[in-house]
């Protein structure tokens, strides 16, 4: 599913953006167990999401454009009180599209982190409409604002 995911956002290709590897992995599992989230059937993984939780003055920063997607993790420490979540990515194979499936475990992981922290907005970089639309449901469903980087 990783495979995937750098395939569809060609993390390899982009700097400004979080590649994900075993390390980062084990570091968002500290910032919070619900970071990512994996749906799976008898062949394998059908679905991804990753999201992160961070803090208001850091999505700022990212979304005025003054700190990469790459920075905005970096800058996260795992421990503290967060009071956003960055929507960072969600990969359906074709055929488990138009289903709901990234949108539930999208909600699904945003109310786990709101148990432990107070989140209160919701913001994304969308590369993709569909990216636009799952955002924005996952926002009515929380009830919670989502601001989206222009770039």
């Amino acid at each position: 599913m990783i495979q995937l995911v750098d395939e569809f956002f060609q993390m390899k290709n982009d700097p400004e953006q979080l590649s994900i590897t075993p390390e980062i992995m084990d570091r968002l599992k500290r910032m919070h167990p619900s970071t990512m989230s994996e749906r799976a059937n008898d062949d394998g993984p059908v679905a991804w999401v990753l999201i992160f939780p961070t803090t208001h003055d850091l999505m700022k920063k990212f979304l005025e454009e003054q700190i990469s997607e790459g920075i905005l993790f970096e800058k996260t420490e795992p421990g503290i009180t967060y009071d956003s979540i960055y929507l960072c990515s969600a990969i359906v194979l074709p055929e488990f599209r138009r289903t709901g499936l990234a949108e539930n475990m999208t909600v699904e992981a945003v109310d786990n982190i709101r148990k432990d922290h107070p989140i209160r907005t919701l913001f994304y970089w969308a590369f993709s409409p569909e990216g636009d639309l799952l955002a924005n449901a996952v926002g009515r469903k929380t009830s919670l604002p989502v601001y989206k980087r222009s770039e």
